[in-house]
């Protein structure tokens, strides 16, 4: 007997972000947070509980995880484990449709996904917003994808509080629809980063107890422009929002850098393009990839001015929340 599910989830764009811990264990963040997933590109993992066999096995992208990766993952699954009331070991297996470890949120996606394929695979019937918080115990973003969209992380002490819910989004008076009308153009800048040492390094910066007051202004402000479907302060908000998290990791012990030239150099492309009138702003997460935010009838412009600092670039909208997929679609 064995018990098997598969699902896909989107990364996500983190717009209010978060640094930094109260608990590593169960990763509670101090503030909460919003993001938007990113469509196409996906996590798909498939796990399967099997009563007889001995180990653990994770895979990802045809490579064997070991280390803190594979504590991670094992976190995640224990926790399903306790829920359920098996001790079956897993198999998993997971592939990412875009880059990972370079600033797009692989974490994310790919945890958000393997909670949903386990919680299922284990007989489970859970809402979204309880499967986050299975998600999150691999990465607090991962809850928001989970759920999907424009979603928020509320923080908490516990699974009660500390759980992920859909954003209502509306449309604005130029007739901006958030969940339908938003292009990313991503600009891919390959440098490895590692996102538990941002959060070290954040929460020890002489900065990290600004960043907690101000954050809650950017959220709130996040959430009315969201609810107004405002382009232009969603957007601006995260563009910010970058700058400020970013500034409080860079001022930790260790003054970790991480944008490259090719990163300023998308910065001023989207800068200068403002200038003219374009519907444009830069967000990143946590590494030298950017974030390049407008809308469908400005996309190709857009495109075309960031590509030409000679990144790498996709057009990118909107995801929806994470999936169960028909065992057809299984990877093995």
């Amino acid at each position: 007997m064995s018990l098997k599910a598969t699902a896909r989830a989107h990364p996500i764009q983190g717009l209010v972000k978060y640094h930094g811990m109260r608990d590593e264990e169960l990763r509670l963040p101090y503030h909460d947070s919003i993001s938007v997933c990113t469509a196409p590109s996906n996590t798909t993992t498939t796990v399967e509980f099997l009563p007889d066999a001995g180990d653990d096995t994770y895979i990802i992208d045809g490579e064997g995880v070991d280390g803190r990766g594979a504590e991670r993952i094992r976190h995640v699954l224990d926790h399903v484990r306790a829920l359920a009331g098996i001790d079956h070991a897993a198999r998993v297996e997971s592939e990412n449709s875009f880059p990972s470890n370079v600033g797009f949120g692989s974490s994310s996606s790919g945890f958000a996904a393997l909670a949903m394929a386990a919680s299922e695979a284990a007989g489970m019937d859970l809402t979204r917003p309880e499967i986050s918080t299975i998600a999150r115990r691999g990465s607090s973003s991962a809850a928001r994808a989970v759920t999907g969209a424009f979603s928020d992380l509320s923080a908490g002490l516990n699974d009660e509080d500390c759980r992920s819910h859909r954003l209502a989004t509306g449309t604005g008076e130029d007739g901006f629809d958030p969940e339908e009308d938003l292009r990313i153009v991503t600009a891919l800048v390959p440098a490895y980063k590692e996102t538990e040492e941002a959060h070290t390094e954040a929460e020890a910066s002489h900065m990290f107890d600004a960043r907690l007051a101000h954050v809650q202004d950017q959220l709130v402000e996040m959430r009315d422009a969201l609810r107004e479907g405002d382009f232009h302060r969603i957007f601006g908000t995260a563009e910010h929002d970058s700058l400020s998290l970013t500034a409080t990791t860079m001022t930790g012990p260790s003054g970790w850098v991480y944008w490259k030239p090719e990163t300023i150099a998308v910065f001023n492309a989207v800068r200068e393009l403002r200038e003219t009138g374009v519907p444009v702003y830069f967000s990143t997460d946590t590494g030298a990839s950017v974030y390049v935010n407008t809308t469908a009838d400005y996309a190709d412009v857009v495109e075309e001015k960031v590509a030409e600092t000679g990144v790498e670039t996709q057009v990118w909208e909107v995801g929806g929340p994470a999936e169960l997929l028909d065992e057809s679609e299984a990877l093995f």
